[in-house]
């Protein structure tokens, strides 16, 4: 009995190029999701970057929204929305994201696109690989990398460009950070979707191992239909007046970024990009048969199972959608209801109490001004919690500039019958004379 001839694992995947609905699609969302990449960070909102993470200052501005450290919880819905809607997504239709959306497979399109313009297309590429080192192969590798490289560069100055004001970025004003951060994105940029490519997906990505157990029978997958494909082979094609199965032309392999087999089942590998499903239908339209050999169906489906009038009402459709529904609306909520400033008191530790010349006692106290509006403020300062408690300078007002920060310094006085030794609960009592907005802080007065 004869062994099975064990097909050798290329060392590189170079996949064929094919074209069709789901072809256009992919490229249609390279374009989109570069547009949107290198775009933003040049859009300008009241005369700022419009998008601005600033880390220096602990200040995030989106689109005239401006969060602080104390707004980190809208950071964290969004990572549990952005999750949830993975989970709910996968569950629905499978790996769509990954085959359309997420970033490795799209710099990965972007560096395959970049290898074909300059060595041509995936045979030209191989056998330029199986090739002895010449000129001509080092100018075309050379040149390959230069393009790959000048790529990630500006990918990496993009991504800078969202910590630091691009337009200082694009004038060289680069600090050693700054400089530092475009090298290393640039570089795992280079490393990840020009080297290692679909490595990524099949051994480093968790997504693609727990990817299952989001399946169930309705999710909506990338399948071969073997009832109508199999027993495979070239007298498919010569078949007369019947739907023709799988000629085993082996152009869903070619064509395949993670060189796996789809005839095979459903394996992790498969990103769901739907390259062999364009492939197919090309080979089923010079055929003269219907399309979907292999098409996006559930295992329901393929099973010739009629789908449930209910099938988006499963449990875990519905739990995912009212948890993320409910994130959502309390999120949005508190957003639009959020205080148009935020207010921080520190109480000066060098001195804790102080006597003024009239005989009153005195603290001394640090307030954080946060005006997270587009529009400058103006701010009155009283205090409240003891008889006879009062602001060194009542009539005092301050002016914060459009989403900027202001410390200043502020002195608290009590007469010492009222303030006994230890410390008193007291009152900040802050109003936006611009919006007629009052934020109360506690803190404490110290009496001796």
């Amino acid at each position: 009995m004869s062994k099975p001839k064990i097909q050798p694992v290329p060392i590189k995947i170079h996949p064929r190029l094919t074209s069709g609905r789901f072809n256009n699609l992919r490229v249609g969302m390279v374009l989109l999701t570069q547009l949107v990449f290198f775009g933003v960070p040049w859009l300008q909102w009241n005369g700022r970057q419009a998008v601005h993470f600033n880390l220096a200052e602990h200040h995030f501005l989106i689109f005239g929204i401006s969060l602080w450290p104390q707004d980190f919880i809208y950071l964290a819905a969004l990572l549990v929305v952005s999750a949830l809607g993975l989970f709910l997504w996968t569950t629905l239709a499978g790996r769509l994201w990954c085959g359309y959306s997420c970033p490795q497979t799209v710099y990965t399109q972007i560096m395959i696109w970049i290898e074909r313009l300059v060595q041509g297309d995936h045979l030209a590429r191989r056998k330029l690989d199986a090739a002895p080192m010449s000129a001509g192969k080092f100018f075309k590798k050379g040149a390959t990398q230069l393009l790959m490289g000048a790529f990630s560069l500006w990918t990496g100055l993009t991504f800078v460009g969202y910590f630091t004001p691009i337009r200082e970025l694009a004038t060289l004003q680069v600090g050693p950070w700054d400089l530092f951060w475009t090298l290393f994105y640039a570089g795992f940029t280079w490393l990840l979707a020009g080297v290692l490519r679909e490595k990524v997906c099949l051994h480093m990505c968790p997504y693609a191992r727990f990817q299952g157990a989001m399946f169930d029978d309705h999710t909506l997958i990338i399948s071969y239909d073997e009832r109508r494909g199999e027993p495979r082979g070239k007298q498919q094609a010569k078949s007369e007046n019947a739907v023709k199965g799988c000629v085993d032309c082996g152009i869903c392999v070619q064509v395949c970024p993670t060189g796996i087999d789809i005839r095979n089942g459903l394996q992790y590998e498969c990103i769901g990009c739907a390259a062999c499903i364009d492939a197919c239908d090309q080979v089923m339209d010079k055929l003269k048969s219907p399309r979907g050999l292999i098409r996006y169906t559930s295992a329901q489906a393929l099973q010739g199972k009629p789908a449930p009038a209910k099938s988006l009402h499963r449990p875990r459709i519905a739990v995912y959608s009212c948890l993320l529904a409910g994130i959502i609306v309390a999120s949005t909520t508190a957003l639009a209801l959020k205080k148009p400033f935020k207010v921080d008191v520190l109480r000066d530790r060098a001195s804790l109490v102080e006597q003024s010349d009239d005989g009153m006692l005195q603290n001394r106290y640090n307030l954080r001004l946060i005006n997270t509006t587009e529009q400058a403020q103006r701010y009155s300062v009283t205090v409240e919690g003891l008889p006879s408690i009062r602001m060194e300078r009542p009539e005092q007002v301050f002016d914060v500039k459009p989403a900027h920060t202001e410390t200043v310094v502020v002195r608290v006085q009590a007469n010492p019958e009222h303030a006994s030794r230890g410390a008193h609960p007291i009152h900040f009592v802050i109003r936006s004379l611009n919006d007629d907005v009052t934020v109360k802080e506690k803190s404490s007065f110290i009496g001796e």
